[in-house]
């Protein structure tokens, strides 16, 4: 049963007894209203019949008078018999639902016409003069009419009377029976509802309990207590609460498997980056090895290209001072200047480039092991150092140079100042000589820290210009070492890019490009503001 059936039921109960106890209260009431009607009705026929004799006895006085005077103008009054008939006919009305009280007036009725006709003959008498037949009528105390009159009305008032009696009585005991029928609803009333209230409140403060030990046993992840009964709205929360408690257990589970699953990849994790951490060193520390031992016979090599080099000097004065026929001198010659200086000349180029590409990767293996100062860096003096390097190539060039507001970073000095004399460096190399070059140094505005944010912030630079750009085919391997684009424009080594990318990295930032080709490029690195764990 719903909450809300069971609210209904709360008020439709109490009030169906109410409305009972309402219908009881109307009999009641209406009860005492009839009986005080009839109260009211007996006090009215009373009075009616009190009133009715004093007309009847004040003729009868002026009939005696008349008599006693012999003035028959005493006796012609007919607006009294008028009057007189008017009241018992009221009368006669009022006890119409008793039969014998309607004999009674009726009998009074007679009466009254009797002593009317009576009367009516003395005037006839009096008119005539003929008062001698008056006398008996004269000496007696009350006309007879008007006696059985008299015992008539008094017999009708004596019954009226006791009915009278008992119809107060009775409303009074009607009234008393109302006052216990209303207090008796009342109370009725109080009970019921304090019952119902009770019984309402009990069986939701039952489940209420039984729904909150639930609830804080889900919260302190305990087994739950047995579901509630019934279908309501709280035997529903309930369910839900059982249905996360069993959604929740196998959540555990899963977590604990999910758990148990990344500490195993975290530990293959760690002994791959140890794995390759090692490596890292031991490929730095060959690339060392290999390109420190590959100088010495470099040198030799420079050095024996150098004594080659002297030695066919001195055998071209000793051919120039010997006297040779001529077509062995032509031979010799030939030789010296042809094969022999064409193979002299490519073995100090191969020398030369092998000691340039051992130098660049001494430069890459000493970036990845050279130990950092780490301190703040004022970037705009280092930025500033870096364009004054360049001024004059800027200046052949004609590159306007704008340089935004560079906050300072947290790192190394002279490898920050690197990165920033590499990305300016090919930013002042590949510029397009078809239009005016420029070049802007600047940073990225910061989004707002969140509250509670505890990992460093990192700021990023950029390095932006409208120069030559880079195919989109050539992004990818843009930070990878001994790669060159427009060659032709400028000397280097293609390591630049990758130094910067090992640099950024160490400080715990990356790089990235954004280019156009024939539009131009923006270089980023994200460098940190405070100091952070660099492994």
């Amino acid at each position: 049963m719903k909450l809300f059936t069971k609210g209904l039921l709360l008020i439709a109960v109490p009030s169906l007894v109410e409305l009972a106890l309402v219908g009881m209260l109307s009999k009641t009431q209406e009860q005492a209203t009839q009986a005080a009607q009839w109260a009211s009705h007996s006090k009215q026929v009373l009075y009616q019949a009190s009133v009715i004799v004093d007309p009847l006895l004040r003729e009868a006085a002026r009939v005696r008078s008349g008599l006693i005077l012999g003035d028959a103008s005493f006796l012609d009054r007919q607006v009294v018999w008028v009057d007189l008939g008017d009241r018992l006919s009221r009368l006669e009305k009022l006890v119409a639902d008793d039969p014998l009280q309607v004999e009674r007036v009726r009998r009074m009725r007679e009466a009254v016409n009797a002593y009317r006709a009576e009367t009516d003959q003395l005037y006839s008498a009096l008119h005539d003069g003929k008062h001698s037949p008056l006398t008996s009528f004269d000496s007696a105390p009350l006309p007879p009419q008007i006696q059985a009159f008299r015992d008539e009305l008094g017999a009708f008032v004596a019954d009226e009377s006791r009915l009278d009696t008992e119809r107060s009585a009775q409303l009074a005991a009607t009234r008393e029976q109302q006052r216990y029928a209303l207090i008796a609803a009342i109370a009725g009333s109080m009970l019921i509802w304090a019952i119902a209230a009770l019984a309402f409140a009990g069986n939701i403060g039952r489940r209420l309990r039984t729904l909150t030990a639930n609830a804080q046993r889900l919260g302190r992840a305990q087994a739950l207590g047995s579901p509630l009964a019934g279908n309501d709205e709280l035997a529903a929360l309930d369910a839900a609460l059982h249905r996360t408690s069993v959604l929740l257990t196998e959540s555990e589970h899963d977590q604990g498997a999910l758990q148990a699953t990344l500490e195993s990849r975290a530990q293959e994790l760690t002994q791959v980056n140890d794995n390759l951490r090692q490596q890292k060193q031991d490929n730095d520390m060959f690339i060392y090895s290999v390109s420190h031992d590959l100088r010495s016979p470099l040198v030799n090599l420079q050095g024996f290209s150098r004594e080659l080099q002297v030695s066919c000097d001195e055998l071209r004065t000793m051919l120039d001072a010997a006297r040779l026929p001529e077509n062995e001198r032509t031979r010799i010659t030939r030789v010296l200047d042809g094969n022999l200086s064409e193979a002299l000349h490519f073995l100090r180029t191969a020398v030369s480039r092998s000691a340039s590409i051992i130098d660049a990767l001494l430069r890459i293996s000493r970036a990845g092991r050279l130990e950092y100062q780490w301190q703040r860096v004022s970037v705009a003096r280092a930025v500033a150092r870096v364009v004054e390097s360049l001024h004059q190539a800027i200046v052949e060039r004609g590159v306007a140079v704008s340089v935004g507001e560079l906050p300072p970073v947290w790192g190394d000095p002279t490898a920050i100042e690197q990165i920033f004399a590499n990305l300016i460096g090919n930013a002042v190399n590949y510029i397009d000589t078809s239009r005016v070059g420029r070049i802007e140094i600047g940073t990225l505005e910061q989004a707002p820290r969140e509250n509670g944010e505890r990992a460093p912030r990192m700021r990023t630079y950029y390095v932006r210009d409208n120069g030559l750009g880079i195919p989109d085919a050539c992004m990818p391997k843009m930070f990878s070492a001994f790669q060159r684009l427009h060659g032709d424009r400028a000397k280097g080594d293609g390591i630049g890019l990758a130094l910067v990318r090992r640099v950024t990295e160490r400080h715990g930032g990356r790089a990235w490009v954004d280019s156009t080709e024939g539009v131009g490029s923006t270089f980023y690195v994200t460098l940190p503001e405070q100091p952070l764990r660099i492994s």
